[in-house]
């Protein structure tokens, strides 16, 4: 048997796996629900090779910076049913300031790129540290540190409670 049968018969038997386990378990790998942003990943993996394996054209890192991003957004956001899309948005200002960040390191190095790179990502973090203290404040995990800091500032010795009771060594008086 050639090797090429080989690998087309182990293909077959890997796709009939997960075929019966999509019957089984409600395992829908191959859905066009859960495949679609390969649409948008797949043309910003190209982008991104084009570059990197020999065009050399550094424009190609922008379109291919933002379509990876958010193709890379896009599928985990399907395969965890769109749970997290209230906490991951700022990756939509992020994707154009990885793709101009890429521009700015292979190209260039133009510094007025440096401007939008940096107010896309402040705007950006600003959103994911709002998104984060919103997510914190609907659990029991910010109070229970309010807790925990509390307690250590009640029982923990002041230096200014224990200079007053302590002599300083061999040199006090």
């Amino acid at each position: 048997m050639s090797k090429s049968n080989q690998t087309l018969g182990i293909i077959l038997i890997v796709i009939g796996i997960i075929g019966i386990l999509s019957y089984f378990f409600d395992f829908n790998f191959f859905s066009m629900s859960k495949l679609w942003p390969l649409f948008i990943l797949v043309p910003g993996l190209l982008f991104e090779f084009s570059f990197f394996i020999g065009n050399q054209t550094p424009g190609l890192l922008v379109p291919g910076g933002i379509l990876t991003t958010l193709g890379c957004l896009f599928l985990f956001q399907t395969y965890t049913n769109w749970v997290f899309a209230g906490y991951l948005w700022p990756v939509y200002v992020l994707a154009p300031a990885i793709g101009l960040f890429q521009l700015y390191v292979f190209g260039n190095h133009h510094k007025g790129l440096l401007i939008p790179i940096g107010i896309l990502t402040t705007v950006a973090v600003f959103g994911f540290l709002g998104t984060s203290f919103s997510f914190m404040s609907h659990s029991l995990m910010v109070p229970v540190i309010l807790i925990v800091v509390g307690l250590i500032i009640l029982f923990s010795r002041s230096n200014d409670d224990s200079d007053s009771h302590t002599p300083n060594g061999p040199f006090s008086k």
